[in-house]
């Protein structure tokens, strides 16, 4: 059975967010391993607790990464981070 997980900041992806990455990733292993993997699929999302998570040793919270994307507008290098 195909399954693919999901870890994401919490409150950083509506609903209809979530569909969109479970049907999308459905489609891709569909792709990938023929019309039989559709059935047998399994995407799971999952949110993460601000603060629950980090990179390099250093917790990131939603507070860090809008720090980082605002950042990284400024100078011009465009969105930054998992979000």
């Amino acid at each position: 059975m195909p399954f693919a997980n999901f870890k994401v900041p919490e409150k950083t992806l509506t609903t209809k967010q979530k569909e969109k990455i479970v049907t999308r990733t459905t489609e891709l292993f569909v792709e990938i391993y023929g019309e039989r993997a559709r059935a047998n699929t399994m995407v799971l999302v999952e949110d993460v607790t601000d603060g629950g998570w980090g990179i390099s040793g250093n917790v990131l919270t939603l507070a860090t990464l809008g720090q980082a994307t605002e950042e990284a507008t400024e100078d011009g290098s465009g969105a930054a981070g998992a979000a």
